[in-house]
């Protein structure tokens, strides 16, 4: 019975309906080329070579190595780089360390802070800077600090004496 009431509706509710007129047919869609292989983050940029480590003791004896280390050398002087921008403090080592070492200092600390929650940029970028051709030739080796003298915010740098 149901089935003669639903028809009865139907006939009633599509009683003023007329078909559309017929229409010319949509053109086929033009095909898409694909998409290009998504780029890879790390093409994108150039690759960042790994900070050098920062313990290098080579050409230096077994006791130096070990005084450096563990702060035993006579800081002669010291180079805050807190608050400055990375151009700033590269500018800064660059001067700082051949005058350091014409002025016949063994033994340096450069404070570079340890950052914010992810560890800091100069943090970061000094230990690369040491490797520069201006600033390796001056170098023996380089030591992370002891707490006392900044931790992990600070590094050791012993120079070669002057002339050699």
């Amino acid at each position: 019975m149901a089935e003669r009431g639903d028809a009865e509706l139907w006939r009633r509710a599509t009683r003023g309906v007329e078909p559309l007129r017929a229409r010319p047919a949509a053109p086929p869609p033009v095909p898409r080329p694909p998409p290009p292989a998504p780029r890879r983050a790390a093409a994108l940029f150039a690759p960042v070579p790994a900070p050098p480590p920062l313990d290098r003791f080579a050409g230096l004896d077994r006791a130096s190595a070990e005084r450096l280390r563990r702060g035993r050398f006579d800081i002669a002087a010291r180079l805050d780089l807190h608050g400055m921008t990375q151009e700033q403090a590269h500018r800064a080592l660059l001067h700082f360390i051949p005058a350091a070492r014409a002025a016949g200092h063994r033994c340096v600390l450069v404070i570079t802070g340890r950052g914010s929650a992810g560890g800091g940029v100069l943090r970061q970028a000094v230990p690369r800077w040491l490797e520069e051709p201006g600033l390796r030739p001056h170098l023996l080796a380089v030591a992370p600090a002891r707490p006392r003298d900044g931790g992990s915010g600070a590094l050791y740098l012993l120079l070669r004496r002057a002339g050699r």
